[in-house]
């Protein structure tokens, strides 16, 4: 039996004939990495550009967001848990090919494009370029709203076709862990986006994990190092999913908002 070792991200599985890796959305098929949940459409909605969250790039648009299925981190408070972590055998979905997907797209009046989101777009990378190719040719966007903890070699392939990305900084090294994360790659994903596409970064704060002003600041000047016109979002926790911790108060996130904005120009707050 062929075991593969996936180089789509971080964790570097090694996946046996006809499994899939922690994502649940890359599998081994005769000793070939491929994108198990292709085109299997989970979710699919018009959103307002601000949901994503992107505030700089076509503020009072709407854009058509689909999401599939899977994830390569296990963050206990996932919003999305129901499709993020989940499998093909324990979700519904239904198949759009990528032509599909742009044509509905187009057919949709006053939409930007598509957002890649819900869960996360990363893993489906063969998806979201093909679905590129069919919007080559028209002013139609890609926005991908990602953990960022995918190998610089994808990521870059994403890149070359995305137009935005919103990217999730959820904590200190140490914390990455704790989500099966890794801290390196997501801080590398925010660096490769300067200069190649609009880039905002969303930290959900959360007491005793991420909620401290030492972190945020540090976070915040190295964002600044990179462009200190880079919008930053902090977003107060509600316990949701396998996380029971009490809500964030709402002075925590806006003391911690005055502390990154020593940093950057723009930083907003959500969920208060």
């Amino acid at each position: 039996m062929s075991e593969i070792i996936c180089d789509v991200c971080f964790h570097h599985c090694h996946i046996q004939e006809g499994r899939t890796g922690f994502c649940r959305a890359r599998r081994n098929d005769h000793g070939i990495n491929v994108c198990a949940n292709y085109g299997r459409v989970t979710s699919l909605a018009m959103d307002p550009i601000e949901k994503k969250p992107l505030v700089h790039f076509y503020p009072g648009s709407r854009i058509l967001s689909v999401g599939s299925y899977g994830c390569n981190f296990a963050c206990p408070f996932c919003q999305n848990a129901s499709i993020s972590m989940s499998d093909e055998n324990s979700v519904q979905y239904r198949y759009l090919s990528a032509e599909e997907l742009a044509e509905m797209a187009c057919a949709e009046n006053d939409n930007l494009g598509i957002a890649f989101t819900y869960n996360e777009p990363s893993i489906s990378y063969e998806y979201i370029i093909d679905t590129a190719i069919f919007l080559k040719d028209t002013d139609k966007k890609i926005v991908l709203v990602s953990n960022g903890g995918v190998s610089k070699s994808i990521w870059e392939k994403l890149l070359a076709v995305t137009d935005a990305v919103n990217i999730d900084l959820k904590g200190d090294r140490e914390y990455y862990k704790e989500l099966h994360g890794d801290y390196d790659s997501v801080h590398e994903a925010i660096e490769l986006c300067s200069g190649r596409c609009h880039v905002e970064v969303t930290s959900l704060i959360i007491p005793g994990k991420n909620d401290s002003d030492a972190w945020i600041e540090k976070e915040a000047a190295w964002l600044a190092s990179l462009d200190d016109t880079i919008v930053l979002h902090l977003s107060r926790y509600f316990p949701h999913y396998h996380c029971d911790i009490p809500a964030t108060p709402i002075e925590t996130v806006l003391r911690m908002q005055k502390a990154a904005k020593k940093y950057l120009k723009y930083v907003y707050t959500g969920n208060i």
